[in-house]
């Protein structure tokens, strides 16, 4: 893999408009997993190529979970109207064969929301209504969260972590030639694609500041949908790559997906 960096392209902001959405997403954390490339080959389109990195003398494949809550999401036509939800997201790090873009595959999203249907009617996305609890304490002094859990039930992808926070960014991340390189992997991609409802590919952008995060660890990880994918065997927690926290960043989505 390229050593990348957080250059100018890569940060620069599309302006929103319309029915483009704004929010505040608060309790941000990556928590990514090792997987067998070969179990997650068969989940991802022909035109998307894995990003691999060895450990340990093994290719692996990088799946992270990221749960946040959304604080204001609102569409900047109509700023006034806003909602507060939790989402969790399930992404896979590719390559676009197309265009070469390091990007973002998403399995799939949770959101504990009533208007989870919109999207998921109107542009087909594979979101899926959740119920979704933070139980949260940030140190505002130490800059670190003191507590963080997180529950997802009646949902087809219920989860339920508990992290730690060193409160000190990271120094290295596995696997990666050097840390930019994995940061821009793990918290930049711009893009992401899926296999829409409907089973053709669909697309969408977003936008967001460089992230300012902190290195955890999982006390206790376990994700259902893992499971269920035969990427983790029953019952088995996965294989922890990394965790990265954010107490908040604002998020730029532009709409409506391709």
């Amino acid at each position: 893999m390229d050593n990348l960096t957080f250059n100018d392209e890569l940060l620069s902001r599309l302006p929103a408009r319309g029915i483009d959405v704004e929010t505040t997403l608060a309790h941000f954390a990556i928590i990514t997993c090792l997987i067998d490339p070969a179990l997650l080959r068969p989940l991802i389109h022909p035109r998307f190529q894995l990003d691999l990195i060895e450990v340990d003398g093994q290719e692996r494949a990088l799946l992270s979970v990221v749960p946040f809550m959304d604080q204001d999401f609102r569409f900047v036509r109509f700023p006034w109207i806003r909602w507060r939800f939790g989402q969790t997201n399930y992404r896979v790090y590719v390559t676009d064969t197309q265009t070469g873009e390091h990007v973002a595959w998403f399995i799939g999203t949770s959101l504990d929301s009533w208007t989870v249907s919109i999207p998921r009617h109107l542009w087909k996305l594979p979101w899926h209504r959740a119920h979704i609890s933070f139980d949260c304490i940030y140190d505002e002094t130490a800059h670190r969260y003191s507590r963080y859990r997180m529950q997802t039930t009646d949902s087809w992808a219920d989860a339920e972590i508990e992290l730690q926070d060193t409160g000190q960014p990271p120094t290295e991340l596995t696997g990666f030639d050097d840390l930019e390189t994995g940061l821009v992997i793990l918290t930049h991609p711009r893009k992401g694609f899926y296999y829409r409802r409907d089973g053709r590919l669909g697309t969408y952008q977003i936008w967001h500041d460089r992230l300012q995060t902190t290195a955890g660890s999982t006390t206790s990880a376990r994700f259902t949908l893992l499971e269920e994918l035969c990427l983790v065997a029953p019952g088995e927690e996965p294989a922890i790559h990394s965790v990265l926290l954010q107490h908040e960043t604002e998020f730029t989505i532009y709409l409506p997906p391709r």
